[in-house]
């Protein structure tokens, strides 16, 4: 504890998981110090030194709270006072049903909040072991792409080798090079405002001739003790999902449904690409799903074989890095301690929690816990119903620890849900199925949250 006796929280990352505990944990009465090692330290896909900075627009998802389990995420973490949740609400794109952000403007507001507030030192240069001098409560949140000395002590500290998958990055065209006599704007299903992605359509041919570059590009070599490292399912290169067959694309993020060319309205396209805004000025535009690791180069060359950016200019190319992250439902107790060494928590991506929402809201759990325990109070943990429950439940103790892979947010994490209801002529219980099913378990999880944070409320802030 520090000298004026105010518990004193390290927290090592500056990303979304990292900031978002900052803030909690001041916000419940504790000093904290945050640790970046930007720009001292750089990493493959950082541009900024920035806080809280972002990769993808669209890092947020789906933003309906009743049928998708990353909207329900959302929901728990405005009522519970998320400070990311916030910001990105502030600085947000049109982008139909999802959640997309300014990334330069969610970045710059983050820092801003952290940087201004009282209680928060930001410290920059690399932490390189564990806990920082002189810290009795350290959150490590460095995050997928953990510098490789604190990566090594991490692996000391928990008895267990990291493990690893690659993770790759979009695109992103600058929308005046699209042509728009070829391309348009619409949302599948006319979605949001009906107009949110511009939209490049392939016939038949074309898409052949599309796979067909894809799969024979010179891509990024990988180092040998590299080669056997995953990818994650939910974000794979575009040329790992073509070599899964010619019709993989067709059927992922290229799928032509829920759309009608006005250029051509009776023609139906083979496959459709889809580029999402990316900045508030709607310059730039993301092409929907097209992480790769093929070389500049290549995606270039192929990249302008679509129609409507043959003349396409790329403010970034797609890249590829590496993501580490620990065997968390070994390592970790329900309050997200490392069990070897209890002053150390984890969150955000390292614990294996895959995306920046599920980062951040492990954020927001770690450093309530750090700072109430800090101060000899124990909050308890998120029912199980909730999505913030679900998803801690499933990296502290929920997912076999022989198998353990980084995932996203699903109501396949939580608990199952029977519906009460009877059939008068069979006298049968008959169970939820879809939509129906999604819309009881976020039901069920809202009212498990209001019953939370009305029992507990310095949970709200």
């Amino acid at each position: 504890m520090n000298s004026h006796s105010k518990p004193l929280i390290h927290i090592v990352g500056g990303g979304l998981a990292g900031s978002e505990a900052a803030w909690q944990a001041a916000a419940v009465g504790a000093d904290v110090v945050l640790h970046e090692m930007r720009p001292t330290r750089t990493t493959e896909a950082h541009q900024t030194d920035r806080l809280a900075e972002l990769v993808c627009s669209n890092s947020f998802r789906s933003d309906d709270a009743e049928f998708n389990a990353v909207g329900l995420l959302h929901e728990e973490m405005r009522l519970s006072g998320s400070l990311i949740m916030k910001i990105a609400d502030a600085n947000r794109l049109p982008a139909g049903g999802a959640l997309a952000v300014d990334r330069d403007g969610f970045s710059s507001a983050v820092h801003a909040a952290i940087t201004d507030h009282p209680a928060i030192t930001l410290v920059r240069g690399e932490v390189t072991e564990l806990p920082p001098d002189g810290a009795e409560h350290t959150i490590v949140a460095t995050g997928p792409l953990t510098s490789p000395a604190l990566a090594e002590a991490i692996a000391r500290l928990s008895g267990e080798d990291s493990l690893a998958f690659f993770d790759a990055i979009a695109p992103i065209v600058h929308k005046e090079s699209i042509d728009f006599d070829k391309a348009w704007f619409q949302s599948r299903y006319d979605k949001g405002d009906g107009a949110d992605y511009i939209n490049c359509p392939l016939d038949g041919a074309q898409y052949e001739a599309f796979i067909e570059a894809i799969l024979s590009a010179d891509q990024i070599s990988f180092h040998e003790w590299e080669e056997n490292t995953p990818y994650f399912e939910g974000c794979l290169p575009i040329e790992v999902m073509a070599a899964r067959g010619p019709q993989t694309l067709a059927y992922g993020p290229m799928k032509p449904v829920g759309l009608t060319n006005p250029h051509a309205p009776t023609q139906k396209p083979k496959a459709i690409v889809q580029l999402r805004q990316d900045n508030a000025l709607g310059t730039l535009y993301n092409i929907v799903g097209f992480q790769t690791k093929m070389r500049h180069g290549e995606q270039t060359r192929i990249f302008r074989t679509i129609p409507g950016l043959e003349n396409a200019k790329f403010a970034r190319l797609g890249g590829l890095h590496r993501n580490t992250f620990i065997n968390s439902p070994r390592v970790l107790d329900s309050r997200l301690r490392i069990k070897s060494d209890p002053r150390l928590r984890f969150a955000g991506q390292i614990t294996g929690c895959e995306g920046y929402v599920e980062s951040a809201a492990i954020g927001l759990l770690a450093g309530r816990f750090a700072a109430f325990e800090a101060s000899g109070i124990e909050i308890p943990l998120p029912p199980v119903e909730t999505a913030l429950g679900a998803l801690l439940n499933h990296i502290t103790a929920g997912a076999d620890d022989k198998s353990f892979q980084p995932m996203n947010i699903n109501f396949g994490l939580f608990p199952p849900i029977d519906a009460p209801v009877t059939s008068e002529k069979t006298r049968k219980i008959k169970k939820l199925k879809g939509k129906e099913r999604r819309s009881a378990l976020s039901a069920r999880a809202r009212a498990a949250l209001d019953d939370w944070l009305a029992k507990h409320p310095s949970l709200v802030r």
